[in-house]
């Protein structure tokens, strides 16, 4: 008995001597040269990240704070844009919410597209096809902001004006598409530019993350009689719901900070309105872009404090998009 004991002691001690050793090999201590270094730059990088998070908040801060106080308004709420003016009247109500409306409509619009692309490419297409499409859906999002703003200005604008005339005419009751001017220059076309601009990177995000379905899920349904649409609701779907929440919302916040295209497109108003046919709407950067040039010293704070504001609504949306992600951990673990 006493040499079985000591037996299974022993056994135990050389158990917990090698789990020391592997946590010792974790942390990069007693491991290879380059774990020690690799350890400390990861550090110092994602320190060094948080630190230019905080210095592009302070300044922020620090610069839009004297406009703020020489403003004779309320800066959430009013409507008009006036900062260089002799009693300077700004406020962002107009501008947030033409970046919240035009983003959404962008959203809406890209979201069912892209999905049904990345599915198309990861689950019907033929593998040369897939290839192929992959590769041109990847190009397009490489594509300069300029360069949709330019073929918005100069194909879509006109375009969109019979389209408007439709829907201005047969879905009038709609608040949305209602009221007694339509334009080519309006929210819905900028919304449009803003889709197909965010449309790359959903589709590509949402592509990968069906592929990492595991293949077992997918024969398992196929085996039990289900056709491929049911294999697809049943178990890619499911699998990939928190990485196309995650990619609408990476979409969104890309759509929320454009800046040149919709400058180009949108007829730069301040007035806050559920008609996108009309001649109304605005966002944040592009009023940056537009009026940066001219504005004076309090100009430029007012500018400022709009971007600070911008800064902290694609904060949440990023915070809101991590905080899915980190509710549906079971799925990252199904996948490994």
């Amino acid at each position: 008995m006493v040499t079985t004991f000591r037996t299974r002691q022993g056994g135990q001690t050389t158990h917990q001597a090698v789990c020391r050793a592997a946590r010792r090999r974790a942390i990069g201590v007693g491991g290879t040269r380059g774990d020690g270094p690799f350890r400390f730059a990861a550090t110092g990088a994602g320190i060094a990240l948080l630190a230019m998070m905080g210095a592009i908040g302070a300044f922020l801060v620090s610069t839009a704070i004297p406009a703020l106080r020489a403003d004779t308004a309320n800066f959430l709420t009013e409507l008009t844009w006036r900062p260089n003016a002799a009693e300077p009247a700004f406020g962002i109500g107009a501008l947030a919410f033409g970046t919240v409306l035009s983003s959404f409509i962008a959203l809406v619009i890209a979201t069912p597209v892209a999905v049904g692309v990345a599915l198309f490419i990861s689950h019907y297409a033929p593998r040369r096809l897939a290839s192929a499409l992959g590769y041109l859906v990847d190009l397009l999002a490489a594509v300069p902001s300029v360069v949709y703003g330019l073929w918005g200005i100069a194909f879509l604008v006109p375009f969109m004006l019979g389209p408007s005339e439709f829907l201005n005419r047969y879905l009038g009751w709609i608040p949305l598409f209602g009221g007694d001017q339509v334009v080519g220059r309006s929210m819905l076309t900028a919304s449009l530019v803003l889709a197909i601009m965010i449309l790359p990177i959903i589709a590509a995000i949402s592509r990968e993350v069906f592929l990492q379905v595991p293949k077992a899920q997918e024969e398992a349904a196929l085996a039990l009689g289900a056709t491929r649409w049911e294999m697809i609701r049943m178990s890619v779907l499911p699998f990939g719901r928190p990485g196309v929440i995650s990619a609408a919302m990476l979409g969104l916040g890309r759509a929320m900070g454009e800046t040149i295209a919709v400058a180009l497109i949108f007829p730069a108003t301040f007035t806050i309105s559920l008609r996108v046919l009309g001649p109304s709407g605005n966002s944040i950067a592009a009023n940056i872009a537009n009026g940066f040039g001219e504005a004076t010293e309090i100009g430029r704070g007012a500018l400022v404090a709009s971007g600070l504001v911008l800064f902290l609504i694609t904060l949440l949306v990023n915070t809101a998009a991590r905080f899915v992600v980190a509710r549906r951990k079971e799925y990252a673990r199904a996948a490994a």
